[in-house]
């Protein structure tokens, strides 16, 4: 794929996200929380320039501080997002202004270490920023999960386990 299309993907994904987060949005309990970064990872591994054959070292390590960039910026995000269990039972998802600041300092740092690769004379294509997207989205998905799973039930939901301790005292 050409760079432009890359870049298209990461924009599209990115403005797909955000919307997302902007807005209470409910979690639904399936188990593909991991498809989209994982396919972001796929596209990002099948590009040719991933690393820069002329500063393989250098390209290296700025790829690899992208990527930690990003799985700080995962955590950080699922981590300030607001989760609640709607009376229904349903668990909803909201970011909040923390997550916003987590947004805006994960795109600072990128901002920086692109600048720093550019003054290195490192070369970056489309596809590390893919692959830190992915890694970003996949930490991100995967803290809500496993915060999502200890969020009790609606009262709704715990009523019969309530009777029952009562009818036991």
């Amino acid at each position: 794929m050409s760079g432009l299309v890359n870049v298209l993907v990461i924009v599209a994904v990115i403005a797909l996200v955000v919307v997302r987060q902007c807005s209470a949005r409910q979690i639904s309990g399936d188990r593909r929380w991991w498809l989209l970064p994982g396919v972001l990872l796929v596209m990002a591994l099948r590009e040719p320039g991933l690393v820069d054959q002329h500063h393989e070292t250098l390209s290296v390590a700025v790829l690899g501080a992208e990527l930690a960039v990003g799985l700080v910026t995962g955590a950080a995000w699922g981590w300030t997002a607001r989760l609640w269990r709607a009376e229904d039972g349903s668990l909803w998802s909201k970011g909040t202004r923390a997550t916003v600041y987590v947004w805006t300092g994960g795109l600072v740092l990128r901002a920086a270490l692109y600048g720093v690769a550019a003054a290195l004379g490192v070369h970056q294509g489309s596809s590390a920023l893919m692959m830190a997207l992915a890694v970003t989205l996949l930490v991100r998905s995967g803290i809500l999960v496993m915060r999502s799973a200890g969020i009790p039930a609606s009262y709704a939901d715990r009523a019969p386990f309530r009777q029952a301790w009562k009818d036991r005292v």
